[in-house]
């Protein structure tokens, strides 16, 4: 019996061993070590945030020329949003940063713990690894709700985090007001090259036009043959005013020498008649038929005309829209400067490593009890 018992407290002793051995591992030497390192060796982080706002004014219903132009760089605020995001992530904020910060310096100082620091060995100073550490210490994101924009930029010191910061803002407006100078360019570009094209097709019409009445001795075929048509009339009551006399003459006095010379006056007006006639509408080159070669360039020339007036308007509305302003990056919460570390959270940070500890341990210790358990 007493054998039995001895047993029974040497396999509990074994197991106890076993388990603060087990806890020992599991909970007290990673709480240890999160101790020492997140109390003794984390570097402090200072976190600066601001807000800022991407948006364009609000317009009318575009027509016409700004109509053709919708997609000349001007788009919705998200988007421009989302383009001024991948900006502030991007080398070539980095590179300009870099440039007047010394990026390198601030995250390579020996004052950073070696876990943080940026090439803490020595091994890879590339700009593409300091990329890579730029973009774990810059966070920004779009308030869907409010189309805000957070950006929170991590430092080591708060004169770093905040200088940063107020850097990226700068760039970020410089940015837009590069896409608002193209887009004045573009579309004040694009306006006047249609006011050339339409320039010079109505110079080439007017040359077109005035060369066929140098050519043909015309002006304006309608108004002649509504000038030759007049004559005609003229010379039709002439006719018949000649042919009256000639009839009263012939009835009344059938000898009379006038007649010979009233006759002769009627072969006259109707070989004028017909002359007349024959410019107007004849078989040879007359008005008629030049009228349509004529009308044609007119028509052509008309038209040049009204697009070259619109074209103008068109440029005189480029011009007006190009004096707006289409884009505005407007900040809501301007950068400020922590006096205090606000990661990591120490405190935090351990009692979660113990806590997590805490679930491990109890989980293997279920499993191994289990397992001894079926073996025994």
């Amino acid at each position: 019996m007493k054998k039995q018992f001895k047993g029974v407290i040497e396999n509990l002793k074994s197991r106890l061993s076993g388990l603060n051995r087990l806890f020992a591992l599991t909970v007290l030497l990673p709480t240890f070590i999160a101790v020492v390192y997140f109390g003794l060796i984390k570097s402090d982080v200072y976190i600066s945030e601001s807000h800022f706002i991407v948006r364009t004014p609000q317009r009318q219903v575009p027509t016409g020329l700004e109509a053709v132009l919708q997609g000349a760089g001007f788009s919705g605020s998200t988007e421009d949003a989302y383009s001024v995001h991948d900006y502030m992530k991007s080398r070539d904020a980095l590179r300009e940063i870099d440039e007047t910060l010394d990026l390198k310096a601030a995250f390579g100082s020996g004052r950073v713990d070696p876990f943080s620091r940026f090439n803490p060995l020595g091994l890879d100073d590339s700009f593409e690894a300091l990329f890579r550490h730029y973009q774990r210490h810059v966070e920004v994101y779009l308030n869907a709700s409010s189309s805000i924009s957070v950006l929170k930029v991590r430092a080591f010191t708060s004169g770093d985090a905040y200088r940063i910061n107020e850097l990226l803002l700068g760039m970020s407006e410089s940015l837009i007001n590069q896409l608002n100078e193209r887009g004045r360019n573009d579309l004040i570009s694009y306006a006047q090259a249609e006011v050339d094209l339409a320039a010079r097709k109505s110079q080439a019409a007017s040359i077109e036009l005035a060369a066929y009445r140098n050519r043909h001795g015309i002006v304006d075929p309608l108004n002649q043959s509504a000038l030759q048509l007049q004559q005609v009339s003229k010379l039709q009551d002439e006719y018949i005013a000649v042919k009256t006399r000639l009839a009263q003459v012939t009835a009344f006095t059938p000898r009379s020498p006038q007649i010979p010379s009233l006759k002769n006056s009627l072969a006259t007006i109707e070989g004028e008649i017909e002359n007349e006639m024959n410019k107007v509408a004849g078989s040879k080159p007359s008005l008629s038929s030049k009228a349509v070669e004529y009308q044609r360039l007119a028509l052509e020339l008309e038209f040049a005309e009204k697009q070259l007036a619109a074209a103008m308007t068109s440029l005189e509305q480029a011009r007006s829209e190009a004096q707006r302003k289409q884009l505005y990056l407007e900040r809501i919460v301007q950068p400020n400067k922590p006096d205090v570390a606000i990661e990591p959270q120490r405190f935090r940070a351990i009692l979660t490593t113990f806590l997590v500890g805490m679930i491990a341990w109890g989980i293997l210790s279920i499993l191994i009890a289990g397992i001894r358990e079926h073996h025994d």
